[in-house]
């Protein structure tokens, strides 16, 4: 079975870039690159380099308050390439209609990004494979 990788975090003010709290998209890649870096980790025992993004789509906005939930999976592992698939998911949006402190879980999580990609890890790096 494949390695899966998840993060879940809350998106802070200092993450909102553009007017009406608006977390730059650039944010749901970064998080990406650090599932990926664990499923190197899981994989190979290193984190390895990320190449290339083949395919990006921002589906939803992501707002200050949102939580995001981050997940990844490795689909294919080359001799030192591992292609991998993520989904950046909503799962908690805060309510400041209600209160500043106001949030609701989402009964069904809002896929806000989905992106696949190719990472490398030397020959030389690949601890768990020898």
């Amino acid at each position: 079975m494949a390695a899966k990788s998840m993060i879940r975090m809350r998106m802070s003010a200092h993450d909102a870039h553009y007017g009406g709290n608006l977390v730059d998209g650039a944010r749901m890649l970064n998080l990406f690159g650090d599932v990926a870096t664990e499923l190197l980790i899981i994989q190979d025992g290193d984190e390895g380099l990320f190449c290339a993004y083949d395919n990006v789509e921002f589906l939803a906005p992501v707002y200050a308050g949102d939580y995001i939930e981050a997940v990844g999976e490795i689909t294919h592992v080359g001799n030192t390439s591992r292609k991998m698939v993520f989904e950046a998911r909503k799962v908690i949006a805060p309510r400041t209609d209600i209160s500043e402190s106001a949030a609701d879980v989402l009964a069904e999580p809002i896929v806000v990004c989905r992106a696949s990609g190719t990472c490398v890890v030397p020959k030389n790096c690949q601890r768990n494979n020898k």
